[in-house]
């Protein structure tokens, strides 16, 4: 016999949602690639975060597909984190301290099809470009350097994107995120992180005995958001 209480997903749109309706005005802070204070809040990044899920679904992306990401820590990788898994997608976060051709390598494993990526990262893209075959590159544009000429620049599609996204079909125990191991014992292997795994995750850093994360708090990542996904800590933030 099932339980009778509500059988709810755990999923990410969730806490997106949650994110907007209770702390659309938080602030959230981050230095941007060309050294610039970049200061928004929850309701910016929860409409761009959404805005991105429609670009990407318009793009074609369909579920369990896996978007690579090149970027730095910034308010610009965090909507990844959440707009990709929203739309139904693999958000793969790319460790820019392996050799390029181990990153080519863990991309071809991967079977990456779109790459979302910082402009001052280009020229390390450019090292691995002809051993790899993204369907889409997306580029973030900061004045960094000039965007090659197939690629999509991030801010135009976004403000091409429809606000009026509706979330697909998605199970809690769905892939949200990806990231391989730097490979030194062996080759680079990679795990998946599924929606309900990263919302309890979540819940776990919010309780007392643990980190007890709240909004009363001011929560700062040092390590890199391709780096074990920051060890999940822009979710539960």
């Amino acid at each position: 016999m099932r339980g009778t209480m509500m059988d709810f997903p755990l999923t990410l749109p969730t806490l997106l949602e949650r994110a907007d309706k209770l702390f659309s005005r938080v602030e959230i802070v981050s230095r941007r690639p060309d050294r610039a204070i970049d200061r928004t809040c929850y309701g910016h990044f929860y409409r761009r975060a959404r805005r991105l899920a429609s670009a990407l679904s318009k793009l074609g992306l369909r579920s369990g597909d896996r978007v690579a990401s090149m970027m730095w820590n910034h308010s610009g990788h965090m909507e990844a984190f959440f707009g990709v898994p929203c739309a139904g997608g693999i958000l793969h976060t790319l460790n820019l301290r392996l050799h390029p051709q181990e990153i080519a390598g863990i991309i071809n494993h991967a079977a990456d099809r779109f790459l979302l990526i910082d402009d001052v990262l280009l020229p390390t893209f450019e090292k691995f470009r002809t051993a790899v075959s993204f369907e889409r590159v997306i580029v973030v544009p900061y004045g960094c350097g000039e965007l090659p000429h197939e690629s999509l620049d991030y801010e135009q599609l976004l403000s091409e994107a429809s606000d009026d996204f509706q979330y697909p079909a998605i199970d809690e125990n769905d892939g949200a995120a990806m990231c391989f191991t730097s490979g030194t014992t062996g080759f680079s292997k990679g795990v998946i992180y599924s929606h309900r795994a990263l919302v309890l995750h979540s819940l776990a850093e919010a309780m007392v005995d643990s980190f007890a994360v709240s909004h009363h708090d001011t929560v700062l990542p040092v390590a890199p958001m391709f780096h074990a996904n920051a060890w999940a800590c822009p979710i539960p933030a």
